[in-house]
């Protein structure tokens, strides 16, 4: 196990430390658990890339760490009712959408190396930096109404990129089958 492995880890073991503090109304300590979060991921990566310490498990680990932090912050931001449901409704359905995919290519054995899109990291970059102004206009109790105009563009690049992933699955599963 090496350093970028226990920091996607540490992220990990962030997210119900996080929960709980938006749960309990610590929106302070919740903001600092999420951006010590997003250190880890950012030091994850560079320490990886640098030290050449790239693993196989990383390479699931690290994806699957960012879509549980988002995941968990969307939901329970949207049962706290500080953003609206149907937001977060929207961004976890596109990646329960993307694991089923993933899980149909397994089944049909598809080999398909499931490369993160530019696209893909711009959404996840987009969607952790909307959570951070929502927490940060929280922390300062303002109302998040503001930030709608972010939430439509977080949306809606949720749903291109989601989009995306689809047809590019799609065609290759037709590309195996033809």
């Amino acid at each position: 196990m090496n350093l970028p492995n226990l920091l996607t880890i540490l992220r990990i073991l962030l997210i119900p430390v996080f929960i709980n503090l938006l749960i309990y109304g610590y929106h302070g300590w919740a903001l600092v658990a999420f951006l010590s979060a997003g250190l880890t991921d950012s030091l994850d990566g560079l320490i990886a890339r640098m030290a050449d310490q790239r693993t196989k498990l990383g390479t699931y680990l690290d994806p699957m760490a960012d879509k549980l932090l988002l995941t968990a912050s969307f939901l329970t931001l949207a049962i706290l009712q500080v953003i609206p449901i149907w937001g977060a409704v929207i961004v976890v359905s596109r990646d329960i959408i993307l694991i089923l995919g993933a899980l149909l290519l397994h089944l049909t054995q598809t080999h398909q190396e499931i490369a993160p899109t530019f696209l893909g990291k711009s959404t996840t970059a987009v969607q952790l930096a909307y959570v951070t102004l929502v927490l940060l206009v929280t922390v300062f109790q303002r109302s998040t109404l503001n930030l709608f105009p972010f939430l439509v563009a977080t949306v809606a690049l949720t749903v291109v990129s989601g989009l995306h992933y689809i047809y590019r699955g799609i065609r290759h599963l037709n590309s195996e089958h033809a």
